[in-house]
């Protein structure tokens, strides 16, 4: 099993269902998209561009993305509080889950489809 699917099914409930039904409605949206494991956590990549990713923290399971400073709507499900460059989604349980507001989260970031990471990591200055 690769590391990110057993990140995922060793979780304890809800967070486990609540990452089972994330992954399929990420899956079912960009069936192209890879699943990786990096900073001990599931990345998903398109492209060779992050996505997003999935965290399971303290009482809820975080859908992180970038970009969140660009769309426009569903700003009110949005997690931005003690955040420089990362949103997220954030659920407790399994019927927090709201298709259409991941569905256009996710097709907006496949929009603006730049790799977040050259935006936030500068380049080293030669001083």
């Amino acid at each position: 099993m690769k590391p990110a699917e057993d990140y995922i099914l060793r979780q304890e409930e809800p967070y486990k269902t609540i990452l089972l039904q994330l992954q399929s409605i990420i899956e079912a949206v960009v069936p192209n998209a890879q699943l990786f494991y990096k900073w001990k956590i599931p990345f998903y990549y398109c492209n060779g561009i992050p996505l997003c990713y999935l965290n399971q923290s303290k009482d809820y399971v975080d859908l992180a993305f970038w970009h969140g400073d660009a769309l426009q709507e569903y700003r009110e499900y949005f997690v931005v509080t003690n955040r420089k460059t990362v949103t997220s989604l954030r659920f407790k349980t399994v019927d927090d889950i709201i298709d259409e507001v991941i569905i256009y989260v996710i097709e907006q970031q496949l929009l603006i489809n730049t790799n977040p990471f050259k935006l936030i990591l500068k380049p080293k200055s030669k001083t």
